[in-house]
């Protein structure tokens, strides 16, 4: 059976979210042109995973969820989150969620996003790579917080 990766739960989400705004008709707090201001969260967040994903491509670094990690990348962004493409995801829904016109649904698929990723991804992510990097990867958790 595949798992389903990150990046793939975001798209799922956004599209659901797109669709969810489209169909329900509900009231938008934040009416046109207000909403567009969601335009910065959503291209800060897409600039953050890309950033963490073009590191890993530098690192020569498997970035597959489910597939052991060859090396432990704590430069760059990850200097500042151990999690900053979930971080840029996480920033790019709420975008979203002001383009939508900031209805609650929206809000709610992004805390179910950020639950998820947090509770299964980062914890099942971890967990391998204090088995694989040990004290280097204890040293780093302490010294840098998981989100911000």
């Amino acid at each position: 059976m595949k798992r389903l990766l990150p990046p793939h739960l975001f798209v799922l989400l956004l599209i659901s979210m797109s669709l969810i705004g489209y169909w329900s008709g509900s009231p938008h707090n934040l009416a046109f042109p207000v909403n567009l201001i969601g335009f910065a969260p959503l291209l800060i967040g897409l600039t953050l995973a890309v950033t963490g994903k073009n590191l890993f491509r530098r690192r020569r670094t498997n970035i597959m969820t489910f597939n052991d990690p060859d090396v432990l990348v704590t430069d760059g962004v990850f200097r500042f989150s151990r999690n900053p493409m979930y971080l840029g995801f996480a920033i790019s829904m709420f975008g979203a969620a002001l383009l939508t016109g900031a209805a609650l649904s929206s809000f709610v698929i992004t805390a179910v996003f950020v639950v998820v990723v947090d509770r299964w991804y980062i914890k099942f992510e971890e967990q391998r790579l204090e088995a694989m990097f040990a004290d280097d990867f204890k040293h780093y958790k302490a010294k840098v917080r998981r989100w911000i």
